[in-house]
């Protein structure tokens, strides 16, 4: 079985503990509200903010023989460079501070994640990386643009909120396509373990943020 299979069979148990959330479950029967959607672009800034360093270290970390996956590493920074701004943006087109946002404490669950994704490429593997991205893309690919539709519809936002949400959604697919092919060449076992254990807890850490946002601090509204 390829990689890519692997990572969708044996990670099921944890993806349903992400899909479960109490706050996925609502939004996608349209009750949520504005602060909802803002406390998760909120959160959502503090870990993309990361995304363009955490691969510039996968870069340096990974050795001569993955030349050419440090070189798809090299398209996706190229590619992901200034989306925590898209965030912020939709935080504003919510009505909200984006400023506030930006100046903010990452919540626990975040802070946990991101302070994670760092120890296992600096300290054990950076391939390990790739099981944060298998879950951030593909849980994306699976409930961006619907999830978008329902808090538009729910919370009557205008098309310029959702710029995060539909660049991860149906229009993400070929990125999806992409990080299949390169996680396919990875054949060697113990590496392809890693990968799965790695997304495995992704998903748990990725859970636990949607978990804690009915928690979160309200962002203040914009002057």
């Amino acid at each position: 079985m390829s990689l890519y299979q692997r990572l969708l069979t044996e990670t099921t148990e944890q993806r349903d503990y992400l899909l479960s959330s109490p706050i996925i479950k609502r939004c996608f029967t349209g009750d949520i509200k504005v602060d909802n959607y803002a406390a998760f672009l909120t959160q959502a800034f503090h870990h993309v903010k990361h995304t363009v360093p955490l691969l510039m270290a996968v870069g340096t970390r990974l050795p001569d023989s993955k030349e050419w996956l440090r070189e798809a590493v090299a398209e996706y920074i190229e590619e992901e460079i200034g989306h925590q701004e898209w965030v912020l943006n939709d935080i504003a087109a919510c009505g909200f501070d984006k400023e506030v946002a930006r100046n903010s404490t990452p919540n626990m669950a975040t802070e946990l994640m991101v302070a994670y994704a760092y120890d296992l490429v600096n300290r054990v593997n950076p391939l390990g990386f790739f099981g944060m991205v298998h879950v951030l893309e593909g849980t994306s690919i699976a409930m961006a643009d619907n999830a978008a539709d329902m808090i538009q519809n729910a919370c009557g936002l205008p098309k310029k909120a959702f710029s995060y949400l539909r660049s991860h959604g149906s229009l993400d697919i070929e990125h999806v396509k992409f990080f299949e092919t390169l996680m396919d060449k990875i054949t060697d076992p113990a590496e392809q373990d890693f990968i799965v254990e790695s997304a495995k807890k992704f998903y748990v850490l990725y859970g636990n943020i949607f978990r804690t946002l009915e928690t979160s601090a309200p962002v203040s509204q914009a002057a």
